[in-house]
């Protein structure tokens, strides 16, 4: 996915503040999953929700106001209840890593209680993992 980085994105040097990167990664993971018809919202309206229970941000270097960045999200990890996400950011401009992370999602109910991935969602999840050699 590509997010263009505007003025509101930066701090007062036109740097990317650190915190919007864990917003891109949220963009990205939400287009990830409704690309696999996955649309986190009509599934919040059954009581489940996935929710992040830990998140990672490795910072290469800095993306600039003006600067168009590819956000590549990879699905590993698919468990039970939880799966984890990995991202990466580059600078379409020049295809600079600027950022690495990853983001681990639980699968809760509207209390709030750990609930199995739906089947339907763990098929999806597991369509995007790279196939294993024996």
């Amino acid at each position: 996915m590509e997010i263009k980085v505007y003025y509101e994105d930066t701090d007062c040097g036109g740097v990317v503040y650190y915190a919007n990167y864990l917003r891109y990664f949220e963009r990205a993971r939400t287009e990830f999953l409704l690309e696999r018809k996955v649309p986190l919202a009509a599934y919040q309206k059954k009581g489940i929700i996935f929710t992040v229970v830990n998140a990672v941000v490795n910072y290469k270097s800095p993306a600039f106001y003006g600067d168009t960045l590819a956000v590549k999200t990879l699905v590993e990890g698919v468990k039970g209840s939880s799966f984890t996400v990995h991202y990466t950011i580059r600078r379409k401009s020049d295809d600079m890593l600027l950022v690495t992370g990853s983001t681990r999602m639980a699968c809760v109910d509207s209390n709030i209680k750990l609930i199995r991935i739906p089947q339907e969602i763990r098929e999806a999840l597991t369509l995007s993992l790279p196939k294993r050699r024996m």
